[in-house]
């Protein structure tokens, strides 16, 4: 059997304010080429747009399974969830933590569950803001997201926070 190509990733979200106007942003890189993916949210906090860059990493590869995918990226939220086994033991637990706490974001968590199962799939936590050209991109591209105008709503978020929004 061949050795799997791999896919370098890197991700990113911003908030402006926290709950604010939100963005997310991926690099994707893979055999000398480079894809920029990003968007954003009017209403959506720093927490969820981290972990929507990587679920829309990963909807962006054309059949991952065949691939190593490496995700570099700023948050140890999404390093520990998946590295330590958070998610698994939430799911298990129907989305509840200790202490019968919900797991804030769950319908994003799910997704990436649901996206990342089955795959070679690698994620490495690096530091931000410390030079490395592809997460500064990604930082960027997020917050530029963020800016942008017209920006859709985040129907989850502002649902589970009782929000009232017209479309």
């Amino acid at each position: 059997m061949s050795e799997l190509k791999e896919i370098i990733i890197y991700t990113d979200g911003a908030c402006l304010g926290n709950p604010g106007p939100g963005g997310y942003a991926a690099v994707l890189n893979f055999n000398g080429r480079r894809k920029e993916i990003s968007g954003g949210f009017r209403l959506t906090t720093n927490n969820r747009m981290e972990i929507k860059a990587v679920n829309e990493a990963l909807k962006a590869i054309k059949f991952p399974e065949k691939y190593k995918i490496k995700i570099f990226t700023d948050s140890r939220l999404i390093v520990n969830a998946y590295n330590l086994g958070w998610l698994e033991k939430w799911s298990e637990k129907g989305w509840m933590r200790k202490g019968n706490e919900k797991v804030q974001n769950s319908d994003l968590w799910k997704e990436f569950l649901n996206l990342s199962n089955g795959l070679n799939l690698e994620i490495n936590w690096i530091e931000g803001h410390s030079g490395i050209l592809e997460n500064e991109l990604c930082d960027k591209l997020s917050k530029a997201a963020a800016i942008k105008e017209n920006l859709p709503i985040d129907t989850y978020y502002e649902n589970e926070k009782g929000l009232q929004f017209f479309t």
